[in-house]
Order: C-alpha cells, then structure tokens, then sequence
C-alpha cells in the first residue's frame, strides 16, 4: 500500500487501450523499450456505491518489439465520477494514476498480465484524503 491504509474495499473493472507511441528503441533482436498510451474506461465500486472512472496513462514499456512479452510504468490522470465512500473519501474527482504491469502470451493474440494500479491525489484535496491501491489480472488481445 502507497501512503496510509485505506479503509474501504474497492473492485474496479475496466476495458483498456494500450496505443504505441513514436518513441521507442528496438534492437535488431527484437528486444527494447518504446513508449504507449494506456487508455481506459470502467466502474470502480465500494461501500455499496458503483463510480464510472476514466484514466489515460503514459507508460514506458520494456520487451519484445511484437507486444507480446511486456513490462511497463508509468504515471498518468484518472477522473472517478464519485470520490466519496463511507470511510474513504479520495479527495476529489481528479486522481494521479500510478502503475506497473507485466504481460506474457497464451495463445496467439491472447495474453495475460497482472497489473498493480494507485490513486491518489497527492495531497491536492488537503491532508484527510485516502487513495487505493489495486492489483489486477489482465486478459490481454493484440489486434
């Protein structure tokens, strides 16, 4: 946990967009680091309350040039439409995202991949605000 423990229980589910950027260095291996937009769209729930919550991301991804074996970090915006709950309050609508996530294949274009993710406001809100700390399983689809 980043920063104080939280008092809630939280789920989030979301469908996310990974979008390469220019930047990135490959080796003639294959094997390198590039830059992406992790966009994503999804309800977060807690305290019997359900908040629509958008993010949009930078990471920087480390791996095989294909996509298929990844690691990435990266620190990015996320907008929860509540950010009260019954012990927990987040502060405000507007949280900074951090995250890190590693992915590998399965099949083809299927993968999995374990996400850690954290909100917080940083202090924005003032001293009382609590954020959380997520992990998370990927079902991953390259297109």
């Amino acid at each position: 946990m980043l920063g104080k423990e939280q008092p809630e229980s939280f789920r989030e589910y979301d469908v996310v967009t990974s979008v390469r950027l220019p930047w990135e260095g490959y080796s003639p291996s294959g094997w390198g680091v590039g830059t992406r937009l992790l966009a994503s769209a999804g309800v977060l729930q807690g305290a019997d309350k359900t908040a629509l919550v958008v993010s949009v991301i930078p990471v920087l991804a480390f791996g095989s040039q294909d996509g298929r074996f990844t690691g990435d970090l990266g620190a990015g915006l996320a907008l929860l439409s509540k950010h009260r709950y019954a012990q927990q309050d987040f502060g405000g609508p507007l949280q900074f995202a951090l995250t890190f996530g590693v992915g590998v294949p399965l099949y083809r274009r299927v993968g999995v991949g374990y996400r850690f993710l954290h909100y917080s406001d940083a202090g924005a809100y003032g001293p009382d605000t609590i954020g959380a700390d997520f992990h998370m399983v990927e079902l991953i689809y390259r297109f």
